[in-house]
């Protein structure tokens, strides 16, 4: 049975189809054993324990328990309940209790434990080399680093050994794997998952990230994980919205070209293009931010007082066992013995100085496109430069968490070489949900098999998920995605549902004597009118009188009646208001209209 997709959707149905939880760990001991690559997991789990673990999960039930039976990796720097956390260093092992919190959660929803995978320890480095234990070999290409510190789990996920697999990541270490083995890397808020029984690096900035073959299950391991945990201070309410289609028109900030930094491989910047071009295709629009301050931002990372929080995190292991780490972890770490509080401190005004100047500019796109990492390298570059190379894959990746970002890497295409190329869309914290829509249609337009399993993109439906405490709003002018004032909904939480057209009972005009360019939307009732571009956005009943609030006349909110059969509220115009209008209901949507204006301006 090793020809099992491990996608979530392909292996509930497997099992509903009658393959026994047996045959499921038959195949991940037969693509281990293919993969022969002992640099992968540090601990496995014996086929009795799982077995043991399965009985606990009675009856397929994927409605109680959404991940019924999926085997998963842990990067061993969180905590397994009964299994050695080492965090790569075996001097530093102990045999943790229980689980962590985020483990106990998956556990809960139905998930397995297959094992604990290889890091660069103490999850210091992009590389995934930094490690006493054999090296992990890059899935798509062995000479190529596989990306760290997650690697372990990303090649596990790559190879389809599980169907997704834990990491953290502070300074990319969620995303860079990802992006070097042609996978999905999904780097929550930070606070979204608890990381109380992990092994800290950074604890103000550490996240745990989710691995997997496709997006959609990277957000469905998300939504079973997210929560407030008050066994961990820095988490947060994650405020989880549910994985939708996306909006129909997102303005996306993406590095100006002038900034781009490829340290000279041309395959990368051109793979880099093509991922932009795609997104124009998409409809996406592109919007060039000037990224001084992102790299200046990123820099901060390895000075002062981040690198203190390291030394931090194991100082007394350090202290006494410091012959027993990995050469360039004691060399990083140790540099922390020359700071002072006082660094520590010029480093925190710095990063609030970046905080503050950025803030608008992040403000002022819907989300941003980087490139994941921006080259490969191999591991003999590495070996041969371990700090500058690591330095260099971080260019796109450290500012995320000093900023409080999320963000999702997603493969993109191939380069002209046959390389993986990956991008990661970013977003301000608590938007998660608006990364993920996005980077599901552009691993879609990749048209890549999944990681290196040869698995083609399962073609699904979108999954919507709807809150049935919202209320339906519809939206006809300066409100619909990409345009002027949608921020006001995205500030108010509101989900784009869908787009739509009104029944053919309507008129739009472009009003008169409007400071800002607004429309109206009239009914009508002979019969004489138009159906008319709307994009309808969910909102909660507190947004919702919120937003109706703020509405200036000759505007307000009535029901309309739209060609799908539903009735939201949305914009009507008063008939006062309409006195010098020019009726523009032929344009069939305001979009149009406008479009039209700039290309006769």
């Amino acid at each position: 049975m090793s020809d099992i997709r491990f996608e979530i959707a392909s292996l509930h149905a497997a099992y509903q189809a009658g393959v026994s939880i047996g045959e499921m760990i038959d195949t991940v001991d037969a693509r281990l054993a293919a993969a022969d690559d002992p640099g992968i997991f540090i601990h496995l789990a014996s086929r009795a324990e799982l077995l043991a673990e399965a009985e606990k999960l009675g009856p397929f039930d994927p409605v109680a328990k959404p991940l019924w039976g999926v085997p998963f990796a842990v990067k061993d720097n969180i905590d397994v309940a009964g299994m050695p956390t080492t965090a790569a260093c075996a001097e530093y092992a102990y045999l943790p209790a229980k689980d962590a919190t985020v483990v106990a959660r998956l556990k809960a929803a139905g998930a397995l434990v297959v094992g604990k995978t290889n890091l660069d320890q103490f999850a210091t480095g992009l590389v995934g080399v930094r490690t006493p234990y054999p090296i992990p070999r890059n899935a798509i290409d062995p000479k190529l680093v596989p990306g760290g510190s997650s690697c372990g789990s990303a090649v596990a996920t790559a190879r389809g050994i599980v169907s997704f697999a834990l990491g953290t990541d502070t300074a990319g270490s969620g995303r860079i794997p990802a992006g070097l083995n042609n996978i999905v890397g999904l780097k929550p808020s930070v606070g979204a998952l608890s990381a109380a029984g992990v092994v800290p690096a950074c604890r103000t900035l550490d996240c745990i990230s989710v691995f997997a073959l496709t997006v959609d299950d990277a957000y469905r391991v998300f939504e079973a994980a997210a929560a407030k945990d008050d066994a961990d201070p820095y988490s947060r309410d994650p405020g989880v919205q549910g994985l939708a289609a996306r909006p129909p028109v997102l303005t996306v900030g993406v590095p100006a070209r002038t900034d781009w930094t490829f340290f000279g491989d041309e395959a990368m910047q051109a793979g880099f293009e093509a991922a932009l071009a795609s997104l124009e295709t998409l409809g996406c629009q592109l919007v060039e931010i000037p990224f001084a301050d992102f790299y200046a931002t990123a820099n901060l990372l390895y000075e002062g007082a981040w690198v203190a929080e390291r030394y931090a995190a194991i100082r007394d292991f350090m202290d006494a066992n410091e012959a027993a780490m990995h050469p360039v972890t004691r060399q990083i770490i140790g540099g922390a013995r020359k700071l002072s509080a006082a660094d520590a401190f010029n480093g925190l005004y710095a990063l609030q100085g970046y905080k503050a100047r950025l803030a608008p500019v992040i403000a002022s796109v819907d989300l941003f496109c980087v490139p994941t990492a921006p080259t490969h390298y191999t591991v003999e570059a590495v070996l041969a430069d371990p700090i500058v190379t690591n330095s260099r894959l971080g260019t796109y990746t450290n500012f995320v968490n000093l900023l409080d970002m999320c963000g999702i890497a997603v493969p993109s295409g191939t380069r002209s070489d046959g390389l993986p190329m990956s991008v990661t869309l970013l977003a301000a914290a608590g938007k998660d949900h608006l990364p993920a829509s996005l980077a599901r249609d552009v691993h879609a337009a990749s048209g890549l098999a999944l990681g290196a399993t040869g698995w083609p993109l399962p073609r699904g439906d979108v999954r919507v998920d709807v809150d049935e405490g919202t209320i339906e709003l519809a939206v006809v002018g300066a409100h619909l995605s990409g345009m002027a004032l949608n921020g006001q909904l995205q500030q108010l939480g509101a989900m784009f549902a869908r787009a739509a057209r009104t029944a053919p009972l309507y008129r739009l005009y472009a009003l008169a004597g409007q400071s800002v360019p607004r429309p109206g939307l009239e009914r009508i009732c002979n019969g004489k009118g138009a159906a008319i571009e709307v994009e309808v956005w969910r909102l909660s009943p507190q947004a919702f009188g919120r937003f109706v609030a703020a509405i200036p006349p000759p505007l307000g909110i009535g029901t309309l009646l739209l060609d799908d059969g539903t009735s939201p509220k949305g914009f009507l115009v008063e008939s006062a208001g309409l006195t010098d209008a020019k009726e523009i209901s032929h344009f069939g949507g305001w979009r149009n209209f406008v479009a039209g204006q700039l290309q006769r301006s």
